[in-house]
């Protein structure tokens, strides 16, 4: 496989002691850090930057021909964007800090740490990521479009939430940092993660995984892979999903019920890019991008210690929200034309016209399930479907609407149902039956979009006893 470069672009090293670009450019491939640049030439540095995008410069401040001193104001008036790392003798640190003022993102004192080089020069990388996107995000913002539309065509949407979704994605894309994405079951959040990849530019294959009930041996397994001997039944070395998403993206689903000691496990991986193999004792550096998933509530599960704040902390860099369906009824349309034609299509049907109001009665559904669901509900239509026009009987029995009178319901019945639901919330003074009833008929109507039948079903009486409850307030109005 083709070796993937981190950062998409290189990090530039500038010091005339031959010997310690050859080391800091060791100490940072060793970290992960791959795609680096190295000058012992300040002469060359402008040039290259204007060749190269560069995402951020090592600069030393005592060089020959021309000092960091000099170089640095010039590439912050010609490049303001760029995170520049300034290297200074231990005498020298009022320099340092002068350079600071100036506009300098930090400095590193010789000789260099090697940890405080790699996690400078990762800060750096995350500062230049975050500026990158909100630079982006305002670019989107004023002129509402997408760069690449096509990385969502197998969302079907019109939603305006779901539209600042996507160009929240464009923006974040190309981000080496973690994302995490929330909302209900069914809404499609492993369609916005395959978007995030495709965008991301990554060579590298998108890998998911589902951690729900996965227990601490078998995630350590499944992720960082085992040596040869490692455990009972460890014939031979086994890669994990870490390696075969080298360069790609990793998608774990359902992260809010992974295990605690898994959580630490991962938090070690977002913070240092390394991970063991199980009965390894050499570490491996991960190349993969992290994108998580939940439908949990993650600071409720924080309260209850069941997930660790640090993590939480450290995936929602990057966090996006997916409104339920009910939230985004004009697309139900949409999805149900879209759906009908997958389904023909997988069972070997014409597609069947849907009827006129059926999107009335798919918008007074709360769909628990979301899109998923909505899907479910017209394959099983289209299986049943014979010909001409698709028959409503299948979607009502899903949602629960029967045609005609309902079964009578106990008031033991109706308290649970409201229980849970959302109980009605009564005014100070109460309505009277009569004025309840109104009320009650008029919401019908409005949900069902003035379609009776529809309103009727969901009262659950007839269209004859909607009808004479109409005539009679007609009769009383006039």
């Amino acid at each position: 496989m083709k070796q993937y470069k981190f950062p998409l672009q290189p990090v530039l090293i500038v010091d005339d002691e031959e010997q310690f670009l050859l080391s800091a450019e060791m100490t940072l491939v060793s970290n992960g850090i791959n795609n680096v640049l190295t000058t012992s030439d300040p002469r060359q540095v402008l040039p290259m930057l204007k060749g190269n995008y560069v995402s951020v410069i090592l600069l030393d401040m005592i060089m020959p021909h021309i000092s960091g001193q000099e170089l640095l104001p010039q590439i912050i008036t010609e490049f303001p964007d760029m995170p520049v790392i300034v290297i200074t003798a231990l005498n020298e640190v009022e320099t340092a800090v002068e350079s600071m003022k100036q506009g300098a993102f930090d400095y590193l004192v010789k000789p260099v740490d090697e940890e405080r080089l790699v996690s400078t020069i990762r800060r750096a990388l995350d500062y230049r990521g975050v500026h990158h996107e909100n630079r982006m995000l305002k670019k989107y913002l004023l002129s509402d479009t997408l760069e690449h539309p096509e990385a969502f065509e197998e969302i079907i949407t019109r939603n305006a939430a779901m539209r600042s979704i996507f160009q929240y994605v464009e923006a974040i894309a190309h981000s080496p940092l973690p994302v995490l994405i929330t909302g209900e079951t069914g809404v499609g959040k492993e369609l916005i993660a395959r978007a995030i990849h495709k965008l991301s530019g990554r060579e590298g294959e998108f890998v998911s995984v589902n951690v729900a009930g996965v227990d601490d041996q078998l995630f350590s397994d499944t992720l960082f892979g085992h040596k040869k001997g490692a455990f009972t039944g460890a014939d031979r070395d086994r890669k994990g999903l870490i390696e075969q998403a080298r360069g790609g993206t990793l998608f774990l689903d359902e992260i809010g019920d992974l295990g605690m000691e898994s959580q630490v496990k991962l938090l070690r991986l977002l913070q240092e890019g390394k991970y063991y193999q199980l009965g390894a004792d050499e570490p491996q550096i991960s190349t993969a991008r992290i994108v998580v998933a939940t439908n949990k509530d993650l600071t409720d599960l924080q309260k209850k210690g069941t997930f660790r704040k640090d993590l939480y902390y450290r995936l929602q860099t990057h966090l996006i929200y997916i409104p339920p369906l009910r939230e985004r009824k004009e697309d139900i349309p949409l999805l149900v034309q879209h759906f009908l034609k997958k389904a023909a299509e997988q069972l070997g049907k014409k597609v069947p016209t849907p009827p006129r109001e059926l999107f009335t009665l798919l918008k007074t559904y709360h769909f628990p399930g979301n899109v998923r669901e909505l899907e479910g509900m017209i394959f099983d239509a289209v299986s049943r479907h014979r010909s001409g026009v698709l028959s409503l009987d299948a979607i009502r029995e899903k949602i629960g609407i029967q045609m005609g009178p309902s079964t009578p319901v106990s008031p033991v019945e109706a308290e649970e149902k409201l229980d849970e639901e959302e109980k009605i919330i009564f005014p100070e003074h109460l309505p009277t039956l009569k004025a309840t009833e109104h009320m009650l008929i008029e919401e019908a109507l409005r949900r069902a979009e003035g379609n009776q039948t529809i309103a009727a079903q969901l009262l659950g009486i007839s269209r004859r006893a909607l009808n004479n409850r109409l005539s009679r307030a007609r009769k009383q109005q006039s």
